[in-house]
């Protein structure tokens, strides 16, 4: 189905793009495929194996076109192991997007803020993850034409990228923290008991999605760089109780800002 799928999206295109740059637009984040520039769309329920998101602020479509002059292919939500999907359908379309020729990609996520410095409405950039989904992408028989058996994971997010990341941050006087990104189950918000732990061992930020799509990406040889949208206080850090839409919202408020970093990250790769 792999063949299948990049087969199908190839004969879309129909040779008008060959982006090298891919995007994941995580809730509420989606509005940047709004922006991009003479664009082919095609719905995640036309591709061959490709799954459709059942989550409010998750489009759910391919959006291909040109952004800041650059040729991009942008996906307008993501779909979650949360959801029923099983890792290797979740990750699915980043193993199409090597078939495709993608080398670098920006997966974008709204998260729960762990380290109590941060603040609603900040970005972080991912410098490391912690895997707490109790399974990995990659079990199974492994594809040699996407990568090797035992992929090293000592450089998921990108150095020069990440580096290149601060620097267009501090260019448009953007506060970005930096921190490591913990993946859990979901669907439901952890306990504030869960929140002590994962600072404990070393979390700053945390959601449900990006590092199934960073493991996969790494392993098939492509540039990661991880941005997440800190969207709300983890529980027990304020009183507030926690809210899809309050996620949704947030993620609006900083769109502004969110999409003017992006930007300036694909001007120049």
């Amino acid at each position: 189905m792999l063949s299948h799928a990049a087969k199908y999206i190839e004969e879309t295109i129909g040779g008008k793009y060959s982006p090298k740059i891919a995007l994941i637009l995580g809730s509420g984040l989606g509005a940047l495929a709004g922006e991009v520039e003479n664009p082919i769309r095609i719905r995640y329920h036309e591709i061959p194996a490709f799954k459709q998101s059942s989550i409010d602020g998750h489009v759910g479509q391919l959006v291909i076109g040109k952004l800041e002059g650059k040729e991009v292919m942008i996906m307008q939500g993501r779909i979650h192991f949360y959801e029923g999907y099983s890792l290797k359908e979740v990750t699915f379309p980043i193993k199409v997007m090597k078939k495709l020729g993608i080398e670098k990609l920006i997966i974008t996520n709204a998260a729960g803020a762990v380290n109590e410095a941060f603040e609603v409405g900040s970005l972080m950039l991912i410098k490391d993850h912690i895997n707490l989904l109790g399974t990995n992408p990659l079990v199974g028989k492994n594809d040699s034409s996407l990568g090797v058996r035992f992929p090293d994971m000592s450089e998921v997010y990108n150095k020069n990228l990440y580096d290149y990341a601060k620097n267009c941050a501090q260019k448009l006087n953007i506060h970005i923290n930096e921190g490591v990104y913990a993946a859990n189950v979901g669907p439901s918000y952890e306990t504030p008991a869960e929140i002590r732990m994962l600072r404990k061992i070393g979390a700053d930020a945390v959601g449900m999605s990006t590092v199934p799509e960073a493991i996969v990406a790494n392993y098939c040889g492509m540039k990661v760089l991880g941005i997440s949208c800190i969207t709300n206080y983890a529980a027990g850090i304020k009183e507030e109780k926690l809210s899809h839409q309050e996620v949704i919202e947030a993620g609006n408020s900083v769109k502004e800002k969110f999409s003017a970093l992006v930007k300036e990250i694909i001007k120049g790769l």
